[in-house]
């Protein structure tokens, strides 16, 4: 068995202060996003569908891309649909697939909350860092996410 690797006081303080974060960032955004009738991951859900190519993907895809299981998402996206915001269908090369496509009506409110969701994160985030800090909270972020999943962020492009 191996020895316990336990955290030096360095260490400890960092990791306390990305504690801090993930549980207060998350209420943070929500809140914002409340006042504008979405819960996070239903903005992440229209978000991730306005930047796919003809705003629309799979739905295991966009399970994905939210960090949601595919019950929670066939949940979220059965009220963006109620509320006219998405639309999901079959997809006509493989009918096993189900496909959500943004509307004009989810676009447009979109477009209605993304000033105040971004007011929110630079609020919470970047008031508080120089730019050389942004770079660095990116860099290190990015490091700690690629650790998790290697497949993050799965935007960019890979090489080839």
């Amino acid at each position: 068995m191996s020895e316990t690797r336990w955290l030096n006081a360095k260490e400890l303080d960092a990791w306390r202060n990305i504690v801090g974060l993930v549980l207060f960032l998350p209420t943070r955004l929500e809140e914002a996003l409340q006042r504008n009738g979405l819960n996070f991951f239903e903005y992440s859900t229209l978000a991730a569908l306005s930047d796919a190519p003809d705003q629309t993907i799979q739905m295991s895809s966009l399970a994905d891309l939210a960090n949601g299981s595919l019950s929670r998402l066939s949940h979220a996206a059965k009220r963006l649909e109620n509320r006219g915001w998405i639309e999901r269908h079959t997809s006509p090369s493989d009918r096993r697939v189900t496909l959500a496509t943004l509307t004009k009506e989810g676009m447009a409110k979109l477009v209605e909350v993304a000033p105040s969701h971004v007011e929110s994160v630079r609020q919470a985030v970047f008031d508080t860092l120089t730019p050389q800090q942004v770079l660095e909270l990116g860099a290190i972020c990015g490091m700690v996410v690629q650790n998790i999943n290697p497949g993050w962020p799965p935007w960019e492009q890979k090489e080839t």
